[in-house]
């Protein structure tokens, strides 16, 4: 069972099938969570049924244009002349909460 919360513009990977996916919306109304696979295919979940699987929070995919087909290199937003070594850590790691889809959810 996960407790990671699903928030939109996050990654995730399955456990149990090694696929990463990002969630790309939350519906509390109809109490569902609409994911997209890194190949772009789209999948609807309840839920209970994402409390009910084991992901894990991820970094995004370095390249994260694999549902996109007609994308050119410039678009990526890749800075070539960049050195990863003076990337910053600005902290921002932490996951935080959405409002009141998930307020809802009783604690176990």
């Amino acid at each position: 069972m996960s407790d990671v919360d699903p928030i939109i513009g996050n990654w995730y990977r399955n456990q149990e099938t090694g696929n990463d996916f990002e969630v790309v919306a939350l519906d509390e109304d109809a109490q569902t969570i609409e994911i997209q696979y890194f190949d772009g295919e789209l999948e609807e979940l309840e839920l209970d049924t994402w409390y009910e699987l084991p992901i894990d929070a991820i970094e995004a995919p370095e390249d994260w244009s694999g549902p996109f087909d007609d994308m050119d290199v410039d678009d990526l937003g890749y800075d070539e002349g960049k050195d990863e070594d003076q990337d910053a850590d600005d902290g921002d790691d932490e996951l935080s909460d959405e409002d009141d889809l998930l307020s809802d959810r009783d604690e176990d």
